[in-house]
């Protein structure tokens, strides 16, 4: 399994529910075991919620890469329970309420400042870590163009 693929993953989800206008994406980070997003749900995806599509397309399709590239791994996240085999997402995720600015700039720079906590060292400024917004918000290059600039929103 290659480092990006399941980064890329959530990013095409992310893509696929904006461009169906179930979600707008403002921010994110996808890092190797987590992801940070700060998105706003528009409406529900057939009967399921936009965020419940995006946990469930995501997680087949991490077992589908982990069938093809490592068994063994895939194996790591096996549950014992009634209605799957398999749990890649942690239940019961935080969600923060970004009622103001403040909290807002915080949560934003928190985001892209992830990579490169002394635990991940994954790049030495946020605009060199591919798999987040920070180019966008600290250059204004557009990498991917499903994202919305918070601040026309807030």
């Amino acid at each position: 399994m290659k480092e990006e693929e399941p980064k890329n993953i959530v990013i095409h989800s992310l893509e696929h529910l904006s461009k169906t206008e179930k979600i707008d994406v403002f921010a994110f980070v996808t890092m190797p075991n987590h992801i940070h997003l700060i998105w706003r749900i528009n409406e529900m995806n057939g009967k399921e919620t936009a965020q419940g599509s995006f946990l469930k397309f995501t997680a087949h399709e991490f077992k589908k890469m982990l069938m093809r590239t490592d068994a063994n791994v895939l194996q790591s996240y096996a549950v014992d329970a009634h209605n799957k085999k398999y749990e890649f997402w942690q239940r019961d995720s935080l969600a923060v309420h970004l009622f103001t600015k403040e909290v807002a700039f915080q949560k934003l720079d928190y985001i892209h400042l992830n990579p490169l906590a002394e635990h991940w060292q994954l790049a030495k400024d946020p605009c060199d870590y591919p798999y987040s917004t920070a180019k966008f918000y600290e250059k204004g290059i557009t990498e991917y163009t499903f994202v919305k600039d918070w601040w026309n929103d807030f």
